[in-house]
């Protein structure tokens, strides 16, 4: 799947938006080698597309790329456009494309953390039209059906594999401390101006610690924590996950600052912190508030294959690992069934490699 920058995967929260755009945004002559980058099977992919991408990619980066380094992206964004038109004429003779109705439910969904005005914002910074992004949506879907179908359908992992794999790995499942799963809301007085809007963004402390004890209210009143993470937190590595940190080792939470260490190690899983402002410890001026719930906690020790819990993480490792290798399999064999000719490509060795 092609891949937009990190900022924007987290703005939208959709790990594996598609660009592809339709050939129509190109324009002037169509000869090989100048605006067509490539064709699979005769479909023209235009240079126009693979430069949208490569400007989405490197929007927002500190340091501009080096010619060698700005070709090889671009290379990049290329096969990877290949490769999506090979699976969506896969998925037409499959019937697998996807409809109308599915791609406006995914929309729905992508759109529902933020306000209109906010989501329009983030496609403009994007250089995106919403019909180019409905596009993208139903590229992913297709894509997605045609992969379940060809190969991850296909994928079985038993519980023999299992037990294989825990008894030659039983050090792996030895934690030598306690694991914490955490989630939290962050809520901050002064926000990064390239962060998230939800049209109610905290400007001042003022703003922040009213903003952060209107989600403690609606936590209280029995809301749910992730919906709420989406909605109002200002993290923008975690809100589209439900303000889902991660798993975190003992250790790494005694590093942290000393109100959120001791808030944490009081819960239960499934509890949450009191309101824990965060401070510049030089100053002790508090810039930022945040509410942490612990969703799991793992004590420290052998884990046993009977734990549900690490039955389910070898059946996700095996099962990833097979889809990986067979993902990689099947875009090969695809390829090979289809007529690629990547004129992209071709130019560079005839002109050595400078062009771009």
């Amino acid at each position: 799947m092609l891949k937009t920058n990190s900022r924007w995967r987290k703005v939208l929260g959709f790990g594996a938006v598609l660009i592809a755009l339709a050939s129509a945004t190109s324009c002037g002559s169509k000869s090989a080698g100048g605006d067509v980058a490539a064709t699979v099977d005769g479909q023209k992919i235009y240079r126009a597309d693979v430069e949208k991408y490569f400007q989405n990619q490197t929007a927002g980066a500190t340091q501009p790329l080096s010619e060698e380094q700005a070709t090889s992206l671009r290379l990049s964004i290329l096969r990877e456009l290949i490769e999506n038109e090979i699976l969506m004429h896969r998925a037409a003779k499959l019937g697998l494309l996807a409809t109308d109705e599915e791609v406006d439910r995914k929309l729905s969904e992508i759109k529902s953390p933020y306000s209109a005005d906010d989501f329009q914002k983030k496609l403009a910074e994007r250089k995106l039209s919403i019909d180019d992004f409905k596009r993208d949506i139903r590229r992913t879907l297709t894509a997605d059906k045609v992969l379940h179908k060809e190969i991850t359908s296909k994928i079985e992992v038993t519980s023999a594999d299992i037990s294989a794999y825990y008894n030659q790995h039983r050090a792996e499942f030895n934690l030598i401390e306690p694991r914490y799963h955490l989630a939290h809301i962050l809520v901050t007085s002064s926000p990064d101006p390239q962060g998230r809007d939800n049209g109610n963004k905290a400007r001042n402390d003022a703003e922040a610690r009213k903003k952060i004890q209107i989600v403690q209210a609606r936590l209280e009143a029995g809301e749910d924590f992730s919906t709420l993470a989406m909605t109002y937190s200002e993290d923008t590595s975690t809100a589209a996950n439900g303000g889902d940190i991660g798993i975190a080792p003992e250790s790494a939470l005694k590093q942290t600052d000393a109100a959120t260490r001791e808030s944490v190690m009081k819960l239960k899983p499934g509890q949450y912190t009191p309101i824990i402002p965060l401070g510049n410890p030089a100053t002790k001026q508090v810039g930022a508030y945040q509410i942490v719930k612990l969703i799991a906690r793992e004590p420290a020790g052998q884990r046993d294959l009977s734990d549900p819990r690490v039955e389910q993480e070898i059946r996700s490792q095996m099962q990833d690992r097979r889809e990986q290798l067979l993902k990689a399999a099947y875009y090969e064999v695809m390829r090979n069934q289809t007529k690629i000719e990547n004129f992209y490509a071709q130019h560079l060795l005839d002109t050595t490699g400078t062009a771009h």
